[in-house]
């Protein structure tokens, strides 16, 4: 690796890290950079990845429970499932493509940006601690988000957040608070599977880890302190998605090619 190369790596991972305990997603830019900037293949680039998102995961959790915005008690039911499923995603993802999961990922953003635009005050609405959130749905809702983030990862920290605010209704900071807990856990364990299959240059998932850390407590610092904060949260959201589909859509490039036919 060249010096710019670790510079790409740190400032990537902490813009990464802010995305992903504000939002969700920040594995769109670690993941590009770790195969088109540093060149691993896809398989590698999905366990070194897993690094720095444990990293800033249990920094982002120690922010959000030392500031209160953490509710382990009432998110275990959500919390148990989705690790169970995150354990057999990334069993499957260490032997199987996920190409085929990217090709439906790019359609699961456009329904969620519709999703989010429609009715945003959903968005901003406080926890309701009275909340009935039976087993028959919670069990096998959070068993699909586990197992897609054990899987890909990428845009679980959307589909899970959606879920904390839209179905089990939590405010969008405590939703944020929970999900960045819940990665913590099974990505322990997603990490020492990706390692029994020689699958993390630990050398690279390092250097990236430094960045996503301090970007991920930072970000959890500024939630869980400011009164403003679920508003700038949603925000980022709506970005961070709108973002994600000119990605995936290649949009940015048929943008790029308009450019070039107006101005040549």
């Amino acid at each position: 690796m060249e010096a710019y190369h670790y510079i790409i790596a740190m400032i990537g991972g902490a813009f990464a890290g802010v995305i992903n305990t504000l939002a969700g997603n920040g594995s769109a830019i670690t993941l590009t950079i770790l195969t088109e900037v540093l060149g691993l293949p896809p398989n590698m680039a999905n366990g070194t990845n897993r690094v720095g998102i444990w990293t800033q995961s249990v920094a982002g959790s120690y922010s959000f429970y030392s500031n209160d915005k953490l509710p382990l008690k009432r998110s275990l039911k959500f919390i148990i499932p989705t690790v169970i499923g995150a354990i057999i995603g990334v069993l499957v993802a260490t032997s199987v493509s996920n190409d085929q999961f990217r090709q439906v990922f790019r359609f699961l953003m456009v329904a969620m940006l519709v999703v989010i635009l429609v009715k945003p005050k959903r968005w901003l609405k406080e926890t309701n601690a009275e909340a009935e959130n039976s087993l028959l749905w919670v069990i096998p809702v959070y068993l699909a988000l586990g197992f897609y983030g054990g899987f890909i990862q990428m845009g679980m920290g959307v589909f899970f957040l959606a879920s904390m605010v839209l179905i089990a209704q939590f405010n969008i900071v405590e939703g944020n608070a929970v999900k960045v807990f819940v990665v913590a856990i099974y990505t322990i364990l997603v990490i020492a599977i990706f390692q029994w299959n020689g699958l993390i240059d630990w050398k690279i998932g390092g250097i990236m880890a430094i960045g996503q850390t301090t970007g991920g407590f930072l970000a959890a610092q500024y939630a869980s302190k400011y009164e403003q904060a679920n508003v700038w949260v949603y925000r980022i959201l709506v970005f961070v998605v709108i973002m994600a589909i000119i990605k995936l859509f290649d949009l940015h490039l048929l943008l790029f090619s308009l450019f070039q036919t107006i101005y040549h």
